[in-house]
């Protein structure tokens, strides 16, 4: 049985396509462990968190929270979201990864959702996976190491795939 067998496929609303007129900047921000903070203090109401996470927009480097009628900006220490969960299907190139967010948003790992693997400041992998237009979750670090167990060592290179795609995760070069 699926781990996200019973979680319904979120449809957002169509932000990416709503350009209203700039308000200002709001005292908003994600931490870089995902927590959303309203005023200095964290939001705790996890409903609340998934609603703003529904009309969060980035352009460039900016993050916003739009509506039709009005947008303000928000701060965001590395990417708004959080992979806290992976489901692994198959096997090699047929394989199929899936992931749960922070903020209860399942996606698929493939051409439209691509995993890219940087470095942070000390030198440590950096994961992230592309969730919708542009806006991604940092890869935690329990479900980087479930992915490292399913990659295929590559001459040094470990990878793994999804929907066909492969998505490199580092060198482990000696």
């Amino acid at each position: 049985m699926s781990l996200f067998a019973g979680l319904p496929r979120k449809k957002h609303p169509p932000v990416h396509l709503w350009n209203p007129a700039f308000c200002g900047d709001i005292d908003m921000r994600i931490a870089r462990d995902g927590t959303w903070h309203y005023m200095g203090s964290p939001i705790g109401r996890p409903a609340l968190v998934q609603l703003f996470a529904g009309i969060l927009k980035r352009e460039g480097d900016a993050y916003f929270l739009v509506t039709p009628v009005e947008k303000v900006g928000i701060r965001v220490e590395d990417a708004p979201f959080q992979a806290v969960e992976l489901e692994a299907t198959g096997r090699g190139r047929d394989q199929v990864l899936t992931f749960r967010t922070s903020v209860d948003d399942t996606v698929i790992a493939g051409p439209e959702h691509p995993i890219r693997v940087t470095t942070d400041a000390s030198g440590a992998p950096a994961p992230y996976i592309e969730v919708r237009a542009g806006l991604e979750a940092r890869i935690n670090r329990p479900v980087f190491y479930q992915l490292v167990e399913l990659g295929q060592d590559d001459s040094g290179e470990m990878a793994v795939w999804s929907k066909g795609v492969r998505f490199p995760l580092g060198r482990f070069d000696a």
